[in-house]
């Protein structure tokens, strides 16, 4: 059996705020410890609060860790996320790194196909075959159930679950080696959650590593996409790891008992 890569192993990762009003100290997360393979799924677990999202950002480096390292394993060569130039994470965001928030930030005057193209159009400008619009956005906004009426308005007049369903054909257009999920699933309604796991069983078995916090967490856990849990906890009690090493280890165990 092919051993799957490392992509990222984070060690001792720490964040903390600090409320210079209150004069105090606020601990996100503290000394977490995982390792994620290609092609692994890792669900982010915990109470709110507890920096979920925070985690995510840092590792996407829109916020910056305290502490730690997050060294990601990029087709250039290995590098510290939390220490990298803005310059390598810009081009890591480009071509290899994919974040998926809650909401979408739609400019005014763009249409939903043109904001669902760009990132695919701007890591391979020939995608769209000169025509303008690369079929691929088509196909995801008519996947996740956007009414074909409105691929041509501006996701500045739709509600929040239609710019979600925007905001997810735009951030999976473009196949990346590693996707943070932040709450993607929050204001889907079923149908469009069901199209969501299914776009997200091919990119796994693509060998796409994938980190998500999750609002319906059952329907990623129902669907076997989960390969392991962090499970963060409200700072009284240590962060706690468990299950991409462990489910790893009785999954090799079974191998060699075979």
């Amino acid at each position: 059996m092919n051993k799957m890569e490392t992509i990222l192993e984070v060690r001792g990762l720490s964040k903390r705020f600090t409320i210079h009003q209150l004069g105090r100290e606020i601990v996100a997360f503290d000394d977490l410890n995982f390792t994620l393979r290609e092609g692994e799924f890792i669900l982010v677990s915990g109470p709110n609060g507890v920096g979920k999202s925070t985690l995510l950002r840092c590792l996407y480096r829109t916020c910056r860790a305290s502490a730690g390292s997050a060294l990601y394993q990029s087709r250039y060569g290995e590098i510290d996320l939390t220490r990298a130039a803005d310059v390598d994470i810009a081009k890591l965001r480009r071509e290899e790194i994919g974040h998926v928030t809650q909401f979408l930030r739609p400019r005014p005057r763009v249409s939903a196909l043109e904001l669902v193209s760009e990132p695919l159009l701007a890591a391979e400008p020939l995608a769209s075959n000169g025509g303008g619009i690369p079929p691929q956005a088509e196909e995801l906004l008519a996947a996740f159930g956007l009414k074909p009426e409105l691929w041509g308005a501006y996701p500045t007049t739709f509600s929040g679950g239609e710019q979600q369903k925007v905001n997810l054909a735009r951030a999976l257009i473009q196949k990346r080696r590693l996707l943070l999920l932040d709450e993607p699933t929050a204001s889907l309604d079923a149908a469009a959650r069901a199209a969501l796991i299914d776009r997200l069983r091919a990119l796994k078995q693509s060998g796409v590593a994938i980190i998500g916090v999750f609002h319906h967490a059952e329907d990623v856990v129902a669907a076997g996409l989960v390969d392991g849990e962090v499970r963060l906890a409200l700072p009284a009690s240590a962060p706690a790891w468990s299950g991409a090493q462990s489910v790893r280890d009785q999954n090799e165990d079974d191998d060699v008992a075979e």
